[in-house]
């Protein structure tokens, strides 16, 4: 490894602290880095003057590895554009819970690892979403994390249709659904009552939010399943679907949401030997 983009969370990592220290790490190691903002900031906030950002899209083809720094939905987000580039990408948690991230702010020092090969990859799998309207696909995202589907509106309830290879699976009325790879289930997934799940097993995870009855309960399916959702004939209003917590899109009455398993794997960079129970076990205990 030679070259490594740091994505810093600017909301998150104050006055670029954590990304100064790192940076200055990587380099006393003898590796390259370039910096890099994960997404669009509003124009108002200032950025350090003394610190040389180099633009994304223009580094990553060049990158051998992405280190991000924030909290869990900023390593989604990025985590798609390094998946795609075929780059391995490694957390640092500026947030709360960190699931996925790696390190803590506190164990900068562990990147020194980067340099001498002293690392694993995990594969983690991810979901292929696409919506369909009449014969035109309106929408096609992947999920590392989930896809959620909900009603937008806290005063009622969605009916949804939800099929596996064509066979019924549910039918039921709530607050929405929620379909989750591995690596998702000690999000959304666990929140809304469905099982925790290792993140390096095959299978995704479908867990209804509150269902309106007592017979719709989680199933946990095999990652080869063709799942697909619909808006249910008794359904007046529309639903909307969410990708890893990402901008909502509209599902209209007719509209079809398939979700399989990717194609894409994301590459999650490991420094540290711990198991994932251990991982869950610390990572619950900040709120005991």
């Amino acid at each position: 490894m030679k070259r490594v983009i740091l994505t810093p969370n600017p909301y998150r990592d104050g006055e670029f602290r954590t990304v100064r220290a790192a940076d200055q790490i990587l380099r006393s190691a003898g590796l390259e880095t370039r910096i890099c903002l994960p997404f669009e900031i509003d124009k108002s906030f200032a950025l350090p003057k003394d610190i040389r950002f180099s633009r994304l899209d223009r580094e990553i083809n060049n990158a051998d590895a992405l280190v991000c720094f924030g909290g869990d939905g900023t390593i989604l987000h990025i985590a798609k554009t390094a998946t795609r580039h075929r780059l391995p990408v490694l957390g640092v948690n500026i947030g709360t819970m960190g699931f996925i991230a790696e390190l803590e702010s506190t164990e900068l020092q562990e990147l020194r690892n980067l340099a001498t090969g002293n690392y694993k990859m995990d594969s983690r799998m991810m979901l292929d979403v696409v919506i369909r309207r009449d014969k035109d696909v309106i929408f096609h995202d992947v999920a590392l994390n989930d896809v959620t589907i909900g009603k937008g509106n806290m005063s009622r309830i969605v009916h949804l249709n939800v099929r596996c290879d064509g066979a019924q699976a549910m039918n039921f009325g709530g607050d929405g659904l929620v379909l989750s790879t591995p690596t998702g289930s000690t999000a959304y997934n666990l929140s809304a009552g469905g099982p925790v799940v290792e993140p390096d097993a095959r299978a995704i995870l479908i867990t209804p939010i509150c269902p309106h009855d007592i017979t719709t309960r989680g199933i946990v399916t095999s990652d080869k399943r063709t799942i697909t959702i619909q808006l249910s004939n008794n359904a007046r209003r529309n639903a909307y679907l969410s990708v890893d917590g990402g901008r909502s899109v509209r599902l209209n009455m007719g509209d079809v949401a398939t979700i399989t398993c990717s194609k894409l794997e994301t590459k999650l960079i490991r420094l540290k030997n711990r198991s994932f129970y251990e991982i869950m076990n610390t990572k619950f205990k900040k709120f005991d």
